[in-house]
């Protein structure tokens, strides 16, 4: 009977796989033809260069370790930037919290760095801290406010009933962060890091190709231009969605293991 079920899940889990990824391809073979069709259409490649040198050049640049090092350049970078804006935003969150005065002082820069277009942010920031800062910062700059924002509402919806729950069973910290914490501020936090994970994504590669930082990506899309290597450049484009998207889902995964559900 328990093996039945079990096979019973594992054909239904197998469907719906098959199923997403068959939509997957149909969708994405619809959109290649457009793509061919307009590359007919308009016959020039340094307009719009034909799906097949896209991907015969993109091919090309996976098969040198030149591209994975300049992926993972890339990647570290941007990373830190937004790792360390999600424990900023965290903690001042709580702060904010905890006091009025804290959070007086800390809303309208909050507001500004928001509101601030980031093209602005990059070039600052290539005066004031040379450019191999700047895709970091840039992505710290772009995920902070909005971390700071979802957190906040986080803590100040947390359930005080269910906190009194936690003294009166004499929960440990442990248990607390577990059955109260996590399960309280995740519906917050899950959207957050979802959301901020592509704009970071996105600034830190802008950042890159206006500081033209070599061996990254933002660096090689740079180079296109000068070039005028169209197919490599929607080349390194799809790279940058393709890494964008990969990102995205490992590290729903992690965050969904850690308790937050996230099944889109």
């Amino acid at each position: 009977m328990i093996f039945t079920m079990q096979d019973n899940n594992f054909k239904t889990t197998t469907m719906k796989f098959i199923k997403k990824l068959s939509i997957f391809l149909a969708v994405a073979a619809f959109w290649i033809a457009v793509w061919q069709l307009l590359y007919l259409y308009i016959g020039n490649m340094y307009i719009l260069p034909s799906p097949l040198s896209v991907g015969a050049t993109a091919a090309e640049l996976a098969a040198s370790g030149e591209f994975w090092l300049t992926v993972a350049t890339s990647f570290v970078n941007i990373f830190k930037g937004f790792l360390l804006a999600h424990l900023t935003g965290i903690l001042l969150a709580v702060v904010t919290a905890k006091s009025k005065v804290v959070d007086a002082v800390f809303a309208p820069i909050m507001a500004i760095v928001k509101a601030t277009p980031i093209a602005s942010f990059i070039i600052l920031l290539l005066v004031m801290l040379g450019k191999d800062a700047v895709p970091e910062t840039a992505a710290f700059l772009i995920v902070v406010p909005t971390v700071w924002e979802n957190m906040l509402s986080g803590i100040k919806s947390l359930d005080k009933k269910l906190w009194e729950v936690t003294k009166i069973y004499n929960f440990s910290l442990k248990k607390k962060i577990k059955f109260f914490y996590i399960p309280s501020i995740m519906p917050f936090f899950v959207p957050a890091f979802k959301a901020t994970l592509g704009m970071a994504w996105k600034a830190g590669i802008a950042a890159e190709v206006i500081c033209n930082i070599a061996n990254t990506i933002g660096g090689k899309i740079y180079d296109t231009k000068v070039y005028l290597e169209i197919p490599e450049l929607f080349a390194w484009t799809a790279v940058t969605v393709i890494v964008s998207i990969i990102l995205e889902k490992l590290l729903m995964l992690l965050i969904n293991a850690v308790g937050g559900k996230d099944k889109r």
